[in-house]
């Protein structure tokens, strides 16, 4: 009976996705989990990462990314403002960062080797914002109910949903949820979009939209022949920096309007 209610539960929730449509106008699956579950699952998921990874004692490394962050939020609309963004520097030699629903911002130290100064920090930082307000995690997780291979995920969305009955997959939440929002590849699709949404909303805060292209650079020369393992499902980087470079001429216009508007970040 317990199974027959599960696959009822989940075929209501597929039956629920509804198509919509990202930032740069792609069509999306999604509503497969309602904000309050993909909130949810963002915060128990960067709690996961807090308990495993030592965070930085450096104030002047929390600081600089706190504001950069804060710089970068204020620029989103309305909907993503009122979140209640945080964010955490976690102490790692790998140059990576990350975004979760419900507004949680984690950055590795590694980020600073090749990050080398505020703008190409920004260009890293709003790319993760970018998969959270291109909506990419909801859109992940829809996927995976559609093509039902994210049973355990589902399960766990469900007990989380209706309780006791399901406990002891509601347990495994955890793990879940950082499998499902942060360890678990973007598609190449969503990380073009997110180099999109991310390149325009750091010229929106002032931040030099050609750092993206910099910081890329570094990237690559940081790791000799390609990029890190990381971003092993990223764009052919050949590509991605022309685009890149492309799509920075033409956001000239909107970083000097935010520059003249009042909007020069100086985080550091």
């Amino acid at each position: 009976m317990k199974t027959l209610l599960l696959c009822a539960a989940i075929a209501t929730a597929v039956a629920a996705c509804a198509t919509t449509k990202s930032p740069t106008g792609r069509t999306q699956y999604i509503g497969a989990v309602s904000q309050e579950q993909l909130n949810q699952l963002g915060a128990r998921a960067f709690a996961e990462v807090k308990a495993k990874k030592a965070q930085t004692t450096d104030a002047r490394q929390r600081t600089y990314v706190g504001c950069v962050v804060n710089t970068l939020v204020a620029q989103l609309p309305a909907q993503w403002r009122t979140t209640g963004w945080e964010y955490a520097v976690f102490v790692d030699k790998e140059p990576n960062a990350f975004a979760l629903p419900g507004g949680k911002v984690g950055v590795y130290t590694g980020i600073f080797t090749v990050a080398k100064n505020q703008d190409q920090l920004a260009a890293v930082i709003a790319h993760e914002i970018g998969h959270v307000i291109s909506r990419h995690h909801e859109e992940r997780i829809t996927n995976q109910m559609r093509t039902e291979t994210g049973l355990g995920l589902i399960s766990a969305l469900l007990g989380a949903r209706y309780g006791e009955g399901v406990a002891q997959t509601t347990n495994q939440l955890g793990g879940m949820a950082a499998q499902g929002l942060f360890v678990l590849p973007n598609s190449r699709t969503q990380e073009s979009e997110a180099d999109v949404v991310g390149q325009q909303l750091m010229a929106q805060a002032g931040f030099d939209p050609r750092a993206a292209v910099n910081l890329w650079q570094n990237m690559i020369a940081a790791n000799g022949s390609g990029p890190p393992q990381w971003l092993s499902t990223h764009p052919d980087p050949n590509s991605r920096l022309k685009e890149m470079n492309n799509r920075a001429t033409g956001l000239m216009p909107v970083y000097q309007q935010a520059r003249a508007s009042g909007h020069a970040p100086k985080c550091g």
